[in-house]
């Protein structure tokens, strides 16, 4: 009788297993769907060809995973802060992200600290009290990081 009975649980283990397996990937499927995804994107360097990559990345993710299935956020700070001016030279990218729901953030700490005012900082751009520990926060919240 204990072997039947053994037996009698093995089979219902296999037969319930599978129902068992699609049902937590579909679970999981779903919530993911639902979920919006989040990126912060730190650029610390004044060349255009790392803005120009940051700004790509920004790009291809939104065409990757819909616009309005993502959050882009590109933070500048330290050394790629200049890059934010009205005078930069990938001024016109940084407008087109914006356009396109690109956070771009300025560091309020780099700009203090490097003298420059909030009227020489490209229209549309956002600011942050201090980049890094923005970053830190978004990390901390979930939110995946790139450094091109």
């Amino acid at each position: 009788m204990n072997r039947n009975l053994t037996a009698t649980l093995l089979a219902a283990a296999i037969l319930l297993a599978p129902g068992l397996a699609g049902a937590q990937s579909t679970t999981h499927a779903s919530s993911m769907g639902s979920a919006r995804d989040h990126v912060v994107i730190q650029v610390s360097d004044a060349d255009p060809a790392k803005w120009n990559l940051a700004l790509n990345n920004a790009r291809n993710v939104q065409v990757d995973l819909g616009m309005d299935n993502v959050d882009v956020e590109i933070v500048a700070y330290g050394p790629g802060l200049p890059m934010l001016k009205t005078d930069s030279s990938v001024a016109q990218r940084i407008a087109s992200a914006s356009a396109q729901g690109v956070s771009v953030l300025a560091c309020e700490n780099t700009m203090r600290n490097t003298k420059v005012e909030r009227s020489q900082i490209l229209p549309g751009v956002k600011f942050v009290d201090a980049g890094v520990v923005h970053i830190m926060k978004r990390q901390k919240e979930g939110w995946a990081y790139v450094r091109p």
